[in-house]
């Protein structure tokens, strides 16, 4: 069985971010029976950093195992909010879980978000995505938030996860 030393982290190539779409459309839809607005939010997600990123403070990694891309992670910078950044569409295909992928793609940011001197991190999920909010827990996140909406055509409940990155200094 293939485990973490199969992984190759690497930067996108052309047409990684349209898979990063794609992949997130159809695996939701397949697993949670999200609808198309789900992949519309991660094409505007994805368009955005495309478009406008600081390569030094924000980065997308693509996951490989036997050279084939089984999972992606963004780290961008938190509009509005100096010093703190959100790690957004964390992904792991069905044949890359199990292998500690996940795991390595949520270290991989926080270990990126703490050396280019962000002061926290955040996210949000649904409280349907329990095997992200695993490995959101095991980094160290807490919750923070929750609250029910509707969304992707289906009834949810969104979350907001915040952790803490730079020790605060005394004023």
């Amino acid at each position: 069985m293939a485990g973490l030393d199969d992984v190759r982290l690497r930067d996108p190539e052309p047409g990684d971010l349209g898979w990063i779409v794609q992949r997130h459309g159809a695996l939701y839809a397949a697993e949670y029976g999200w609808n198309s607005d789900f992949e519309g939010l991660v094409a505007r997600i994805v368009a955005d950093f495309a478009e406008d990123h600081d390569p030094y403070l924000e980065r997308v990694w693509i996951a490989e195992l036997g050279g084939r891309p089984v999972g992606s992670v963004m780290c961008v910078r938190e509009e509005g909010a100096p010093g703190t950044a959100r790690l957004r569409l964390l992904l792991v295909e069905p044949e890359g879980r199990g292998h500690g992928i996940g795991g390595l793609l949520v270290r991989t940011v926080v270990e990126f978000a703490r050396s280019v001197g962000y002061r926290e991190l955040v996210l949000w999920t649904n409280d349907v995505l329990d095997a992200a909010r695993s490995l959101y827990e095991r980094a160290g996140f807490t919750l923070v938030a929750e609250k029910p909406h509707r969304s992707f055509g289906v009834s949810l409940i969104g979350q907001d996860w915040r952790l803490p990155l730079q020790e605060q200094q005394p004023e």
